[in-house]
């Protein structure tokens, strides 16, 4: 199995398939001007498809592997001893993993988890690649500068909500921002991981948001008035 830690869990089956390049790295490539010699190796790699809820990375292991996203989402989370969660980036189409890749490169452990948020395909690059493409590819370098940028300015904008916003403010945030066509598709348990709070606060809260006439609540989805 594609597993991105040191070790694959004892027993456990591979969740994913190794599909035909039926798609290509365009628009990886489009928007990262690789160099030719660099295109040529990523295409040799197999292209992986990744069920939903795989767990590629746990907290405290190695890396081995560095996935480049082509569809689908990988989301970096921390979770503590009940359970709670909170949801550092999610990894989209085009990007890769700055956290696996700077720990990669270092030579430490991993800091967080990778899940797959739903399905899922990407290619698997192998850590020893990724260093020797920092010394050999201006492009790949300029791929993690950028990423690095990104995945900044997001941790950043974490800490300034958790900091400085309440988390009804945090949450209808979140809801403005995710709503397509006024609709948002998620779990409690899953918004309270991206929110960084209980279960319990963000059920809550969403109770007195759709008595406030603010949403309405339906299994699985959220509905903005």
């Amino acid at each position: 199995m594609l597993y991105l830690g040191e070790v694959q869990p004892a027993g456990q089956a591979a969740p994913h398939l190794i599909i035909p390049r039926t798609m290509d790295t365009t628009d990886l490539f489009s928007r990262f001007p690789f160099e030719k010699e660099l295109r040529d190796e990523i295409d040799q790699a197999e292209i992986l498809q990744l069920k939903s809820g795989t767990v590629i990375l746990r907290e405290h292991q190695f890396i081995k592997n560095i996935p480049l996203v082509l569809e689908g989402s990988i989301k970096l989370r921390k979770t503590d001893e009940n359970g709670r969660e909170i949801v550092f980036y999610h990894i989209a189409p085009g990007e890769s993993c700055i956290l696996s890749i700077t720990s990669c490169l270092n030579g430490k452990e991993s800091q967080a988890e990778a899940v797959v948020e739903n399905t899922t395909r990407l290619i698997g690059i192998d850590a020893a690649k990724v260093r020797d493409w920092m010394d050999r590819y201006p492009g790949w370098r300029k791929f993690v500068v950028s990423l690095y940028y990104d995945r900044m300015t997001e941790l950043m904008t974490l800490v300034d909500l958790i900091t400085f916003k309440s988390v009804d403010q945090r949450l209808f945030k979140y809801l403005s921002d995710r709503a397509v066509d006024n609709v948002v598709e998620i779990t409690h348990q899953k918004l309270a991981g991206e929110i960084g709070t209980a279960r319990e606060v963000i059920s809550r809260l969403l109770k007195q948001m759709e008595k406030d006439n603010l949403i309405a609540l339906e299994r699985g989805r959220i509905i903005i008035l």
